[in-house]
C-alpha cells in the first residue's frame, strides 16, 4: 500500500506498512517463495498500484482483484481488462461494498461471478460479518455457475465454536465441500483463535476442513500487513505447521496447503512455499 502517485480512497488511509518491498522481506524471512497479492480496499477499486507491483514482481506475486459492484455495470469490464490486460488470477467480493438492500446475487453479482468462471478466475468471498450472513449467496451462486472457483478467506470467519449456533454456522461451512468447487483459506489465524499464538484452539478446526474439503482444496495465507503486528509473518507460516503436528497431518497434505494448491488454483504462475 503507497501513497504519492497511487492515492488512497476516502478515509482509507493505512494504518501501518504494507508496501511490497516490506512485503517480500517478510517473505524472505519466512522462506516464503511466492504469495497472492489482495487489491487493499486503501485503494478500494484503483488497482494502479498492485499492477505495478505485478509488473515488477511477475515471478513473486499473482494479483486478486476487488470485484466492483456499481450499478452501472462498469465493474464487469473492469474485471475483465484486469483479468484479460493486466493477469489478474483471482477476484474478491466483499458483500459490504455492494449497494444497500442489495445481495452478491443481484445482476452485476451474478454478471462478474460467471464471467470468473468462464476465464477460470477464482471468486474470493470476504465474510467478515459473519458466514451465516451470505451463506445463501454463495450457496445460489455455487448452485447456478458451477464451474467458477470459490475461496473462502480466512476459515469462513468461522471461529472456534462456544455455542450451538456457532457451531452450526462452523457446519454449514463444512458442508460447502459438497460443492467441488470450494476452497478455504486457512488464513488470518489470529482473526479467528481465541487463543494467542500459535492458535493451537483451531487443530479441531483445520482438521475438520482438512477431512472435508481434502488437503487440495485448503491454502494457507498470512493476512499481511496486518499479520505482522499479531504473531509475525514468518511466525504465521509456523503457525500452521505447529497446527499441523498437533493433529499428525500428514507431510504430503501440508505440501498441498503451504502452496501447492494455489500454485494449482493460479495456473502455476506461483512458485509453491517451502515448507
Amino acid at each position: 500500500m503507497k501513497a504519492g502517485r497511487f492515492p488512497y480512497s476516502l478515509g482509507q488511509e493505512p494504518t501501518l506498512p504494507g508496501n511490497a518491498e516490506f512485503l517480500l522481506q517478510c517473505m524472505e524471512e519466512a522462506g516464503v517463495d511466492g504469495a497472492l497479492i489482495v487489491q487493499p480496499i486503501n485503494h478500494k477499486f484503483d488497482h494502479s498500484y498492485v499492477t505495478s507491483v505485478l509488473n515488477k514482481y511477475p515471478t513473486k506475486f499473482v494479483g486478486c482483484c476487488l470485484a466492483n459492484p456499481a450499478d452501472d455495470g462498469s465493474g464487469l469490464r473492469q474485471f475483465e481488462d484486469l483479468v484479460l490486460k493486466d493477469g489478474y488470477r483471482a477476484v474478491r467480493f466483499n458483500p459490504y461494498l455492494w449497494p444497500p438492500g442489495e445481495k452478491m446475487t443481484n445482476k452485476v453479482g451474478k454478471e462478474i461471478f460467471q464471467r470468473a468462471g468462464e476465464l477460470n478466475v477464482p471468486v474470493g468471498f470476504m465474510c467478515m460479518k459473519g458466514l451465516d450472513l451470505h451463506i445463501s449467496e454463495i450457496e445460489q451462486l455455487c448452485t447456478e455457475f458451477p464451474s467458477t472457483v470459490v475461496l473462502l478467506d480466512h476459515l469462513g470467519f468461522c471461529k472456534p465454536p462456544i455455542n450451538d449456533e456457532e457451531g452450526l454456522v462452523f457446519s454449514q461451512l463444512l458442508n460447502l465441500s459438497r460443492f467441488p468447487q470450494v476452497h478455504v483459506k486457512f488464513s488470518a489465524l489470529f482473526r479467528v483463535s481465541r487463543a494467542q499464538f500459535p492458535y493451537l484452539d483451531l487443530s479441531p478446526l483445520f482438521s475438520q476442513v482438512v477431512s472435508h474439503f481434502g488437503a487440495n482444496r485448503v491454502m494457507w495465507g498470512s493476512d499481511f500487513p496486518f499479520v505482522v503486528a499479531e504473531c509475525g509473518y514468518k511466525g504465521a507460516k509456523e503457525a500452521v505447521h505447529l497446527i499441523a503436528s498437533e493433529i499428525s497431518l500428514p507431510l504430503s497434505d501440508l505440501e498441498w496447503i503451504m502452496g501447492r494448491t494455489a500454485t494449482q488454483l493460479f495456473q502455476n504462475q506461483l512458485t509453491p512455499v517451502n515448507s
